[in-house]
């Protein structure tokens, strides 16, 4: 159940975007153990003066075409999955769309599943008769 911002300046094409949505997401199938249909992105796309971020600190040189990508998830990850995660980003962000391993900052958050709902005022992660309530709702 990840939810993914992320983070680029403008001027990107919308082939770009789906590429760099479409591997984000598929890193996550592959070390993460998240479903393929489990996918929840915003793509936030900022002027040059909107996105702020030092071009050498603790990697780089970064390029304009920094992107940064925060994930929100449920379940805690031990830190080799992460590190599994962070190798398999820039692997694949270099294949498509084309992005260098420099330019790819990701950090991951942890919340409680009560701290989701997933629509209809619901907490489904934690609510286990929430299909039986829902139906009551609309019948």
């Amino acid at each position: 159940m990840p939810f993914v911002r992320i983070s680029l300046r403008k001027g990107k094409s919308a082939d770009y975007l789906a590429a760099l949505a479409d591997s984000i997401q598929r890193a996550l199938v592959e070390t993460f153990d998240v479903p393929e249909n489990d996918r929840f992105q915003a793509i936030h796309q900022h002027d040059e003066n909107e996105l702020i971020f030092d071009r050498t600190y603790l990697a780089g040189p970064r390029s304009g075409d920094f992107v940064y990508i925060s994930i929100t998830i449920g379940r805690p990850r031990t830190a080799e999955v992460k590190a599994a995660l962070y190798r398999r980003l820039a692997d694949l962000l270099a294949q498509s769309p084309g992005l260098r391993p420099e330019d790819v900052m990701v950090v991951i958050g942890t919340s409680a599943t009560e701290d989701w709902s997933f629509g209809n005022g619901i907490a489904q992660m934690t609510d286990p008769d929430w299909r039986l309530r829902l139906a009551e709702t609309q019948a």
